[in-house]
């Protein structure tokens, strides 16, 4: 007889095989972002460089494009630009896991990758699972070769938390420092405050409490998928605080994500600088970031948004939904976090052409283009066919989608009172705005209809120069033929 996961493992390889076959049909398949084999994907999770390659793991639902039961994917690459896809990494069939292994995070050590993340369990009875009524716990996977568990098991519990805390208590980030391990955790307490649990280890398995990172004021009811790290001499505390109230010109959309410069010790007394959003497209959540053997400090985001009343067509259409941003180099520039696409994607490359702008320009891409843009006048407009808008004046960034383009997602605002450039990644069914050398980014999926799915004629009109670049997409090697 079939176990659980053996019966869910040929599942699986079904649907996937069937997404393979359909593949080559896709028009909005990317060309060079991660997507799931079939079904959904969202949080980025385990990014890591271990045994001399980049792992991504991620959530995963391969059976269900509108989200059901959830797993861990898992792609890995030697340089950013190969990725192969492996066999799903760990299933929702244990007693601490039963329904969804969920968000966490990698530590790669030389003994093998030790994977954290967030057991769900759903108690059955009357309950709201905010309160009461889930376990959400902190299990811990080990694989030597980076591609199979060699074993699994439960470290921390509901009853391992503070007191005051809800049931939501998850996606923990674990990392080594001085000698010693730690590990943070997303909280929402029952007086519905978000909050970040500080714990730490001397052996990776058994976990005490050591601190509490919160602001003065109740800032958002829960604070998912945090991170703390540091960053050309700047701590950063990265979480997507749920529960801010909505502005015109921030925090615009479901829920927001960003980061809080740290000034002293997490560990013990600090402070929080202003609270600074990492996105503010439609499509960007649940960031996680790594560091690279060579000492970047490198970020991946979901591109993607929880609750969100806009919608992905291709999850009815061919059976899948959502992918990750670009992986996006970080840095401090002495007042805020700057992102900018790895330097790896710039061998995707070719046909390179330079244009100034003194009025109107018009450049024609295929469905995967780079724009750098040098403004220099006081106005800008960009229009992406029939599909897209972005329009800079008097201090406000726009980006405005069509109906037929956008699918519910309308138009999304940064302020900037200078725009000297513009970095443009496009995709088959994405763009991603890189604003002053990535001091603010802005992040879509997009839909363009007809011809333009294929073929897309930029016109721009301002001041400047513009430099246009096809991208070849990346080599993606698939488990399903």
């Amino acid at each position: 007889m079939q176990t659980k996961r053996e019966k869910l493992k040929q599942n699986i390889l079904k649907a996937e095989a069937e997404a393979g076959a359909q593949r080559a049909k896709d028009p909005y398949r990317f060309g060079f972002h991660l997507m799931p084999p079939s079904g959904w994907m969202n949080d980025p999770n385990g990014l890591c460089w271990y045994q001399g390659e980049y792992h991504v793991f991620y959530q995963y639902s391969p059976l269900d494009a509108h989200r059901g039961q959830i797993f861990w994917g898992h792609w890995s690459s030697p340089d950013l630009l190969s990725w192969t896809q492996h066999p799903v990494f760990l299933y929702p069939t244990d007693a601490w896991d039963k329904n969804g292994v969920y968000s966490g995070s990698g530590l790669a050590e030389k003994d093998g990758l030790y994977l954290y993340y967030t057991g769900n369990v759903k108690h059955p009875g009357n309950y709201d699972y905010i309160y009461e009524g889930r376990g959400h716990n902190v299990g811990l996977a080990v694989t030597r070769d980076g591609i199979t568990a060699d074993s699994n098991r439960c470290i921390l519990e509901n009853k391992d938390y503070p007191q005051n805390l809800s049931c939501h208590v998850r996606d923990p980030k674990v990392w080594k420092q001085d000698g010693a391990y730690y590990m943070v955790l997303g909280a929402r307490t029952r007086q519905d405050v978000g909050e970040i649990l500080v714990f730490t280890s001397e052996d990776r398995l058994h976990w005490k409490h050591l601190n509490t990172i919160q602001t003065p004021q109740p800032f958002g009811f829960m604070w998912e998928c945090p991170d703390v790290f540091c960053v050309d001499g700047q701590w950063i505390v990265m979480t997507s605080p749920q529960g801010i109230a909505h502005e015109k010109y921030q925090y615009q959309n479901v829920y927001s994500c960003g980061y809080f410069p740290l000034y002293g010790d997490f560990r013990s007394e600090y402070t929080l600088g202003d609270y600074q959003e990492l996105d503010a497209g439609f499509d960007f959540y649940a960031p996680q970031t790594f560091e690279a053997p060579d000492g970047r400090r490198i970020l991946l985001g979901w591109m993607g948004m929880p609750d969100a009343d806009y919608t992905n067509p291709t999850a009815d259409w061919s059976g899948w939904q959502h992918g990750m941003s670009v992986p996006r180099a970080l840095h401090w520039n002495g007042e805020r976090l700057t992102a900018q696409p790895i330097e790896e994607l710039q061998q995707l490359r070719t046909d390179s052409k330079r244009q100034t702008m003194q009025g109107t320009a018009a450049i024609n891409t295929g469905a995967m283009a780079e724009l750098r843009i040098r403004n220099t006048g006081e106005h800008l407009h960009i229009a992406i066919g029939n599909s897209a808008v972005i329009e800079w004046s008097q201090g406000l960034l726009s980006l405005t989608l069509s109906e037929q383009a956008g699918y519910g997602r309308t138009k999304r605002y940064i302020q900037t009172q200078k725009l000297d450039t513009l970095h443009l990644l496009m995709d088959t069914s994405s763009l991603e705005l890189f604003v002053n050398g990535g001091e603010q980014t802005m992040t879509t999926r997009f839909y363009p209809q007809g011809e333009e799915q294929k073929n897309r004629t930029i016109t721009l009109h301002g001041e400047g120069e513009v430099r246009s670049d096809t991208l070849q997409p990346m080599t993606f090697h698939w488990a399903q033929a």
